[in-house]
């Protein structure tokens, strides 16, 4: 953050959010499986006050940009994070580099765009599946393996593929 701000000067502030600031709850399913599996977000635990700031700092900025990673896991942090400061995320709001250099970043403002939505859903789908299998499946693997075991979307499949194989 600091370099990035020493590239763009002291017309900006430059914060960092310091990965993902919602997440489902950890001890419910978070997912609303009678309203086409609608997330329910919260804010994680310890990163209250890095909300708030952040919170503060955009009501004072007259525009906000958002440049997380260039991934999916990126595009949903931007997103999570556009909700959380009341943006609109039909705005030009997001910016993208892969490398930081300061012509690469001064580049990326000049090319900002809108959150890419299908980056988000893909995410967003991920990690409800993750948590639907793991949900379902974990308490069985606690019950006839070992306690503390948890099952995901990629060790269920690979599961299964050992006992059709067996």
């Amino acid at each position: 953050a600091k370099t990035i701000g020493k590239y763009l000067g002291d017309d900006y502030v430059v914060k960092a959010s310091m990965g993902h600031l919602r997440d489902l709850p950890k001890s419910t399913m978070g997912v609303d499986l009678e309203h086409d599996f609608t997330p329910h977000y919260i804010p994680v635990r310890g990163k209250e006050s890095l909300i708030k700031e952040l919170k503060t700092d955009a009501e004072k900025a007259k525009t906000v940009y958002l440049a997380t990673d260039p991934d999916r896991e990126g595009e949903a942090i931007s997103w999570h994070l556009a909700q959380i400061l009341k943006l609109d995320t039909n705005t030009k709001c997001r910016i993208v580099f892969n490398e930081i250099t300061s012509g690469t970043v001064k580049k990326s403002v000049k090319a900002a765009r809108t959150i890419n939505m299908d980056l988000v859903d893909a995410q967003q789908a991920r990690r409800v599946l993750d948590r639907l299998v793991g949900y379902k499946i974990s308490p069985i693997l606690w019950a006839k393996v070992r306690k503390g075991l948890s099952a995901g979307r990629v060790q269920s499949v690979a599961t299964r593929i050992l006992c059709d194989r067996e």
